[in-house]
């Protein structure tokens, strides 16, 4: 049960204004099910006195809370981690490293360093998707007015996706949206993508791109034209997960303004996280991050760089 509540960064930061009140908070989300090791998960560990430190009474290992999580062995205090994981699940386009460095009074490296490893323990759902689901693809890369007119000119034949990254994405009719960095959108890959997400007998909505061709036998298809205009066909239209790529391509031009392949799922899991989070109160959001944070493994700089 969460006990805490706010309603804005303000109310935010007065609940939160110790680092020790911090820590405790952690330590209730982490230790939910029963206090464990994070080498052994042994169930029975000693604490140190002032709490900061604890000792596994198997592997007779010492670990403190933040072991074996996304701050790893961070030693940035945990307050300023829990407002950085509010402000970018509350940011609607995300929040760039070098506006986050400024909220934390930290250097615009350690920002970045720290974004990704809260989007690296945001999980989008497994589940297959049922019922009405839209499924679109949509491209990243540079705008093409940007360009050198050679290369422009080499980007805009065929579909004008030349040198751009690929994202397949699924919406329900009810809101909740998926979305996979893919290699290509061949019929393989679009097919493998749909069989994966959705289940078997679910209605499905795309466009007429000849890739979610052959898919009669296991859903029901609506089809919109949108080569000749056409847009809705009674109530086939894929509307819902266009305007997630709109919302999507706004924080990619107009907040982090680049995105290497390298890192585009982890971007691509933000906006998807947060988008099916958004109509959620904020202590429920922020609870939830905070328990997929000590649920996912310590990302390195070094890998993160590699």
């Amino acid at each position: 049960m969460i006990k805490f509540k706010f309603k804005s960064l303000v109310e935010f930061m007065d609940y939160f204004h110790t680092e020790e009140i911090c820590r405790k908070e952690f330590a209730k989300i982490r230790f939910a099910a029963g206090e464990y090791c994070p080498y052994c998960e042994h169930a029975e560990i000693y604490k140190f006195s002032g709490g900061k430190r604890y000792r596994c009474a198997g592997c007779k290992s010492d670990f403190s809370i933040k072991t074996g999580t996304i701050f790893g062995d961070s030693k940035l205090p945990l307050r300023k981690w829990f407002m950085a994981i509010y402000l970018l699940s509350s940011s609607a386009k995300g929040m760039s490293s070098i506006q986050l460095s400024k909220h934390l009074g930290v250097t615009q490296k350690t920002a970045w360093f720290m974004a990704h490893r809260i989007r690296k323990a945001h999980k989008q759902e497994t589940r297959k998707l049922r019922g009405k689901v839209e499924a679109d693809e949509t491209y990243i890369g540079g705008k093409a007015k940007n360009m050198h007119s050679r290369r422009r000119r080499e980007i805009m034949k065929g579909r004008g996706t030349y040198g751009k990254v690929p994202i397949f994405g699924l919406r329900t009719r009810t809101g909740k949206v998926r979305a996979q960095v893919i290699e290509s959108t061949g019929m393989d890959t679009l097919h493998y993508q749909l069989k994966s997400n959705m289940a078997r007998g679910a209605t499905l909505y795309t466009d007429e791109w000849m890739g979610y061709n052959r898919l009669g036998r296991i859903y029901k298809r609506g089809v919109v034209q949108h080569g000749v205009g056409e847009y809705v066909r009674g109530k086939a239209h894929i509307n819902g997960i266009e305007s997630f790529w709109a919302l999507f391509k706004r924080g990619y031009h107009g907040t982090y303004h680049s995105m290497s392949k390298k890192h585009l799922q982890r971007y691509v899991d933000e906006f998807v996280v947060r988008f099916n989070n958004r109509l959620n109160p904020p202590q429920r959001i922020f609870h939830g991050a905070v328990q997929s944070a000590a649920d996912t493994g310590q990302l390195t700089y070094e890998s993160l760089t590699a």
